[in-house]
């Protein structure tokens, strides 16, 4: 059965919190260690990563972005550079769109409908050149090696971060109903293969949480297409990826954060905003959403 009006709408944009999400669903941890700096003026592919998603949180693109290209300069065969560059210019987008707080997130109206503007208006080419250029790198390794985790990453991250980009900003809610569907299988795909690749359980948490809050009606039209909800299941796996994640920590963190609040409970909420604050303290975000429940507004 197709998806039609509404329901298609809220499948299509309640997955901004999904396979990547958000955004940046990358964990090159899971492919090589930590590799020791070349020198003290010269850090490591993996300092540079790690970097690079610590300015990310801090909201300073351009310097993530600095250290995302210098790894790709230094590793031009690793498709995670190219997944790294595409998930800062969509992180700066949906920072700039304000769908990172409570305020869009808690709204269903807002949450329904995705991003103020027209498609044409919000198209961020960088992005999807990125992003591409990742997803085609990915599927190249995936030809030869297909239980090669660290590609799999990469693609799931690269169609979780498209899912978000269609539904949110230029709401082609269906596409990303499809990307979001095929995230999620590798996803699951990747655990099979490396069940300690806790950062894929952000997608798949934050899916089925977003999933489960629908009615009824629309979760039965999601249901005959295959696609199902589960609140508690869904909190369960992103405090995994907010307790054992690498890169998408943080980020596990703040939808938590946020779910909790849609549950009304803040006294699991204030903990995870607390600690986002103490981590990025000029990260002005964390500090505001930790105030809105501090000082919770008059009824």
């Amino acid at each position: 059965m197709a998806l039609r009006g509404k329901a298609a709408q809220a499948a299509g944009c309640l997955i901004v919190v999904s396979a990547f999400c958000f955004v940046a669903s990358v964990s090159p941890c899971y492919a090589a260690g930590p590799q020791p700096s070349d020198s003290a003026e010269s850090p490591s592919p993996a300092a540079l990563l790690d970097n690079g998603f610590r300015s990310l949180y801090e909201l300073n693109f351009k310097g993530a972005r600095a250290d995302f290209l210098s790894y790709q300069e230094r590793n031009p065969s690793d498709a995670m550079g190219c997944a790294a560059e595409a998930a800062s210019y969509l992180y700066e987008q949906f920072n700039a769109k304000g769908i990172f707080s409570s305020q869009f997130f808690l709204n269903d109206d807002k949450f329904l409908h995705g991003a103020d503007g027209t498609a044409a208006e919000n198209r961020n080419s960088a992005f999807l050149a990125a992003n591409n250029r990742a997803r085609a790198m990915a599927k190249e390794t995936l030809k030869t090696e297909p239980k090669n985790a660290h590609a799999l990453l990469v693609l799931t991250m690269a169609d979780g971060m498209e899912s978000d980009y269609d539904a949110m900003i230029v709401k082609k809610q269906m596409a990303g109903l499809g990307l979001m569907r095929q995230a999620e299988a590798e996803a699951n795909k990747l655990l099979t293969i490396d069940p300690d690749a806790n950062d894929a359980y952000l997608a798949l948490g934050a899916s089925n949480y977003v999933i489960g809050n629908l009615s009824g009606v629309k979760r039965a039209f999601l249901w005959f297409g295959g696609i199902h909800g589960d609140k508690d299941r869904g909190i369960q796996q992103m405090q995994r990826a907010a307790d054992h994640g690498h890169y998408l920590k943080p980020f596990a963190k703040i939808m938590l954060a946020l779910a909790y609040e849609r549950e009304h409970q803040m006294d699991l909420a204030r903990p995870l905003l607390a600690s986002l604050v103490d981590e990025f303290p000029s990260n002005p975000l964390y500090a505001h959403e930790l105030s809105l429940i501090e000082h919770p507004a008059e009824p």
